[in-house]
C-alpha cells in the first residue's frame, strides 16, 4: 500500500483521513476552554487517537470570526507544553498557527505540520519552515479574522480562491519547498458566504486537479452547517459528518473535525458501500 510522507510519519493514501482537532484556547467557538488546561488536552487526545485519528491539529488561538489576537508568547505558552507531550505519541501532530516564531518553536518541537490559515504570508513564514521536513497547508482567508465576515464579496469564488492557492504554491516551490510537502483549504467560513462556501465545497476535486496537491477540509460545526440545518453550534453533529463524506466525495484527503470517532465510523461505511 502506498504512503504519503507526512513530517516524520507516512500515512495511508487508499481513504481519507481523520484530523481531530485539540483546541487549547479559551475562547474557541466551538469548545473554547474546554481543553485549556495541559492534563484535559492531553487526555482529549489520547481519546481522539483511540477513536481513530490520523492526525491530531493543536490550536492555540482562536480564528473564529471577530477574535482577538493573542500576542506569540502567550500562544506559546499554550501549545508548546502540549506539543512536547505529543512529540512521541505515535499519531502525526499538526500546529495551527500563522506566527513565524511559533513555527520556528513547533519544528524544533517536532510537528509533522504546520496549518497555516494566513498561507505563510507573514515575513519569515517561509524562512520559518523551509528547511523542515513537515507538511505545510496553504489555507485561503479573505481580509483577517476580525473582519473576515464582514461583507464577504467575490466575482467567482471558486476561480478567486484557485488562484490565490496557485499563486501561493508557486511562491513555496521557488523558495524551494519541495510541492509534496504542501497541501491546501480553501478555508470553509473564513471571509465567505454560506452560498460561497458550499461551492467551494462542490468544486473540491476541480481545485486537486488544477493544482495537483491534496486537500484539507474543515467544516465541522462551522455556519456553513449551521445555516442548512438550523441548529446551534452543539447539534450540529449529524451535519458536520454530512459535509465531511461531502468533503471526501468532492475530493478532500483530510477533513478535519472536532466529532473524531463519529466521524471515522462514518468515513467507514462510507468507504465501505463506495470502494473511494
Amino acid at each position: 500500500m502506498s504512503r504519503i510522507p507526512f513530517g516524520r510519519h507516512l500515512l495511508a493514501a487508499n481513504r481519507a483521513l481523520v484530523m481531530g482537532i485539540l483546541n487549547v484556547t479559551p475562547d474557541s467557538f466551538s469548545d473554547g476552554g474546554k481543553f485549556a488546561a495541559l492534563d484535559y488536552a492531553l487526555s482529549h487526545a489520547e481519546q481522539m487517537i483511540r477513536d481513530g485519528a490520523d492526525i491530531i491539529d493543536v490550536g492555540g488561538e482562536s480564528t473564529r470570526p471577530g477574535a482577538p489576537l493573542v500576542p506569540a508568547e502567550e500562544e506559546l505558552r499554550r501549545v508548546l507544553p502540549v506539543l512536547y507531550a505529543l512529540r512521541e505519541c505515535g499519531t502525526p501532530v499538526s500546529l495551527d498557527t500563522y506566527k513565524p516564531a511559533l513555527m520556528k518553536e513547533a519544528v524544533l518541537a517536532g510537528v509533522d505540520m504546520i496549518n497555516d490559515i494566513n498561507a505563510f504570508r507573514a515575513p519569515g513564514a517561509i524562512e520559518a519552515v523551509r528547511d523542515s521536513d513537515c507538511a505545510l497547508c496553504i489555507m485561503h482567508m479573505l481580509d483577517k479574522p476580525a473582519t473576515m465576515q464582514d461583507k464577504p464579496a467575490y466575482d467567482d469564488v471558486v476561480l478567486e480562491v484557485t488562484a490565490f492557492l496557485r499563486e501561493r504554491i508557486d511562491t513555496l516551490a521557488a523558495a524551494g519547498i519541495d510541492r509534496r510537502r504542501l497541501w491546501i483549504d480553501p478555508g470553509f467560513g473564513f471571509g465567505k458566504t454560506v452560498e460561497h462556501n458550499y461551492a467551494l465545497l462542490k468544486a473540491g476535486r476541480r481545485m486537486v486537479d488544477e493544482l495537483g496537491v491534496p486537500l484539507l477540509a474543515g467544516v465541522s460545526r462551522k455556519s456553513m452547517i449551521g445555516a442548512v440545518t438550523g441548529k446551534p453550534v452543539e447539534g450540529r453533529l449529524a451535519g458536520s459528518i454530512g459535509g465531511a463524506l461531502a468533503a471526501v466525495a468532492n475530493g478532500a484527503r483530510i477533513v478535519r473535525v472536532h466529532d473524531v470517532g463519529e466521524t471515522v465510523d462514518a468515513l467507514k461505511v462510507w468507504h465501505a458501500a463506495t470502494g473511494n
